[in-house]
Order: structure tokens, then C-alpha cells, then sequence
């Protein structure tokens, strides 16, 4: 099959999109979830108890567990089914959205994940036992994970923020997304709940990066 000049040319535009950094970047939506330290682990489920993963995510080693706890704020409205996702970490965190943080009447920062310094308390509620964490809620930044190699591509470095276009039912503009750049990351973009719905997308849509000039 012989191309035309039309058809080379889209093919050549595709590939420098790509390498320039301008190709769709998938967008995960975050739920909800727990991260737990391995004294909580033992408070919450039993002593030397064993995190048991149901399904891998999209970043190298980490996973969905089956085990599900309770959350409770100053409302004492319980939000139940609450995911926990490992592995283990040194300090416990609670990601939610702005919306749980009405239902549970609690004011966690925005904040890149571990950064839970001054955070909000919450309380965990497990088969076992109970938590309650004096800092540790908060509601996750927007972000980006990407690979050394397409942080490179898309001309950002680890920590810089940029700007992110969703064209979703609603077409929307996201300011200030962090880029998190590491060897072992994959691309996608992480937003919570809110976000998607208000943007109108879900898993498996596309996000460009609109890189900030200087």
C-alpha cells in the first residue's frame, strides 16, 4: 500500500507529538482510601494480621486490598467501606474528598500524598480495633505520575506543576497539577471524585498537558 503525502504527514505529526510531550495522558479516578502503618494494621485487624491484595494499580507495587474500614469525623456520620490500599506505610493516611469532608464534618488540606504534617485528625474504625489519628486526613493534590523518560517528553522535572485540560462532558481546565517524576512510575493522571464528576470523566480518559511558559 503506497501512502499519500496527507496520510505521511499525519503519521509524522503523531510521532513528534509524542516525543515532544504532547501526546493524552490517562486519567485514573481516586476513590476514597487508607493507607496504614503497620502498628495500625495490628490495632485494626488483629496482631502480625496480613494486608490481602485483590487487584494491582496502575503504579509499580502498589494494590487494592479486600479488607474495608469505617471513618468517622466530628459529625459522627459513619462513611463505611472505606478501602484500604498497600503496602504498608510508616505513617497511616486518609485520602478523601472535599465532599466526605462535609459528611464527616472534618477540614483536611490539600496536600501531596505523606505530606500529612499539621493534617486533619480522623478516626478508623476496624474489626479489631479503633484509630484515631491526630493529623493524617487529608484530600490529595491533583498529580501526575510519569516516568523519568516522559517527564523528559513532556519537558517538565519532578515536583513542577502545570496546567491540564480534560475534555469530558464538560470541558474543563485544571490549574496547578504537580508532576511526580520517578524511574518506576507509569503515566496517569490522578484526580479524586470531585474532580471527575465535575469535569464529567472517568477512568480511561485522556488528559493533555499544557506546559506553563516561562
Amino acid at each position: 500500500m503506497t501512502l499519500n503525502e496527507q496520510q505521511i504527514k499525519a503519521i509524522v505529526d503523531k510521532i513528534v507529538g509524542e516525543i515532544k510531550g504532547e501526546g493524552d495522558i490517562p486519567v485514573g479516578v481516586s476513590n476514597r482510601h487508607i493507607h496504614l502503618s503497620r502498628e495500625h494494621v495490628d490495632i485494626l485487624f488483629g496482631k502480625d494480621y496480613k494486608l490481602t491484595p485483590i487487584k494491582d494499580l496502575s503504579q509499580p507495587g502498589q494494590f487494592a486490598c479486600k479488607e474495608q474500614l469505617t471513618l468517622i469525623g466530628p459529625s459522627m456520620r459513619p462513611i463505611e467501606g472505606v478501602r484500604v490500599l498497600g503496602p504498608e506505610r510508616k505513617n497511616s493516611q486518609v485520602e478523601i474528598s472535599r465532599t466526605d469532608s462535609f459528611t464527616l464534618k472534618v477540614k483536611p488540606p490539600v496536600r501531596e500524598s505523606g505530606d500529612i504534617a499539621g493534617s486533619a485528625p480522623i478516626t478508623i474504625v476496624g474489626p479489631k480495633g479503633i484509630v484515631t489519628l491526630k493529623e493524617g486526613c487529608i484530600i490529595a493534590n491533583r498529580h501526575i505520575h510519569m516516568s523519568l523518560d516522559e517527564a523528559k517528553a513532556f519537558g517538565v522535572v519532578d515536583g513542577e506543576y502545570a496546567d491540564v485540560e480534560l475534555e469530558g462532558e464538560r470541558r474543563t481546565l485544571f490549574y496547578d497539577v504537580q508532576i511526580r517524576a520517578h524511574k518506576d512510575f507509569r503515566l496517569e493522571m490522578h484526580i479524586d471524585t470531585d474532580d471527575a464528576n465535575a469535569a464529567g470523566v472517568g477512568n480511561g480518559f485522556k488528559a493533555k498537558l499544557i506546559k506553563r511558559s516561562k
